[in-house]
């Protein structure tokens, strides 16, 4: 027999996952909030209450969560890949933007980016990565104290994304602050139309820079989506800036958080920092278990286009769906030991970049940038510690710090 959205469920209660207060709780409680959702309805229909809008399933099992990731053909991105624009009805970028494009349209936008982000292509970038981390490192030592989100973090991945969009030095600060107040808030008090508003900066900002790339083309990916033609046509003005406003918000928030997060947790977890500066642990591997514990965008959506039976519930053409990475990348059918950080852990196959054909493009720098400050880290400091309370984003989709306040001893 098969359950649909409208029967009643044990777990009401346990927790609204609309609500970015949830995911303020201490770790330990999350954790044992996803293990109950494995274990009791994997498969959960989550109501809605006081909001105009339908409800959604929540899938909590690693290999439900891949399932869905890669079928194309019964679930899509085009009305959305994040809760809060899935239960508002769609995205205003379907069909335009990568992230929420599916079938032909999609395979030949991702083609045409791909090609700027092919490892080869990115090795001057990487080497720029490599040198901006171990700089900022060496700086932050040299103080002795800092808040390690803001004078370090902050200005790896927003300095990479921008060297491969063309980005002006001079305009970087401000683009890192609109793409902070567009995902996610510092504070508990940011409205949503705050939030609508720092997107539409940052595509009137690319709306610019590509007209100007248009009239002077350089070796960035402004340029080639400005420049571009696919079947003899050149991208529209929407389908520009959308991309580029998809590059920076994917390239620089996850990135970022993952950054933060790394340090916290080796704060909290001396005897794998141990590891990490002894060598024991290779840091590709290290990378690898920092993505899975700190899983930085903890959700992407899809809505079925027909009806579907997953986990014994029949899932109806039109349902909104939940992909949790977060309770994914702790599955005790797939990671020994999920609840331990663990530097050394393979094999490792978490979700954190998702998977299938909507697989994050920036994969490949993403981890050149986690790459690049743990081997600074190990190489330039000895001995981490809190300088003041982490202060955690206030976010559904994203986790994470916007402050970690530090005190860094020097190697040697």
């Amino acid at each position: 027999m098969t359950l649909t959205a409208t029967d009643p469920t044990d777990l009401t209660a346990l927790a609204d996952l609309t609500d970015p207060q949830t995911f303020l709780r201490p770790k330990e409680e999350l954790r044992a909030m996803w293990q109950r959702f494995r274990a009791e309805r994997p498969v959960h229909w989550h109501p809605v209450e006081g909001r105009q809008v339908p409800g959604f399933w929540v899938l909590s099992r690693y290999h439900d969560v891949m399932a869905v990731y890669r079928d194309n053909k019964n679930f899509t991105s085009e009305r959305g890949n994040v809760l809060a624009t899935l239960l508002e009805g769609g995205d205003s970028a379907a069909g335009q933007m990568l992230a929420v494009t599916d079938g032909r349209r999609h395979r030949e936008l991702r083609n045409l980016l791909l090609k700027a982000f092919a490892p080869r292509v990115l090795q001057p970038v990487v080497d720029g990565v490599r040198a901006r981390a171990d700089r900022l490192v060496r700086q932050a030592v040299a103080r002795g104290e800092c808040d390690f989100a803001r004078d370090v973090a902050e200005h790896i991945p927003m300095a990479t994304i921008a060297d491969l969009l063309g980005v002006p030095a001079a305009d970087r600060s401000y683009l890192l602050s609109l793409t902070k107040q567009a995902l996610s808030s510092e504070e508990a008090g940011q409205s949503a139309e705050e939030a609508v508003v720092a997107r539409n900066e940052l595509l009137l900002y690319f709306s610019e820079l590509a007209d100007e790339r248009r009239e002077d083309p350089r070796e960035d990916v402004v340029s080639v989506l400005a420049t571009a033609q696919i079947d003899g046509e050149p991208l529209t003005e929407q389908e520009i800036v959308f991309n580029c406003y998809s590059v920076i918000i994917g390239g620089d928030e996850t990135s970022r958080l993952s950054m933060i997060c790394a340090l916290h947790e080796l704060m909290q977890h001396p005897e794998q920092w141990r590891r990490l500066r002894s060598g024991e642990v290779e840091v590709d591997t290290a990378v690898e278990e920092v993505l899975r514990w700190v899983t930085p965008a903890m959700h992407f959506g899809r809505r079925a286009v027909a009806d579907v039976e997953i986990g014994g519930r029949t899932i109806r053409a039109g349902d909104v769906v939940t992909l949790w990475n977060s309770s994914a990348n702790y599955d005790e059918e797939v990671f020994a030991d999920p609840g331990v950080f663990d530097l050394g852990r393979t094999p490792n196959k978490h979700v954190s970049f998702g998977y299938g054909p909507h697989f994050c493009l920036g994969a490949y720098l993403g981890r050149a940038e986690i790459h690049a400050l743990l081997t600074a880290l190990r190489t330039h400091v000895a001995h981490a510690e809190p300088g003041g309370a982490a202060r955690p984003i206030h976010s559904n989709f994203l986790h994470g710090y916007s402050a970690l306040p530090v005190r860094l001893h020097p190697a040697g």
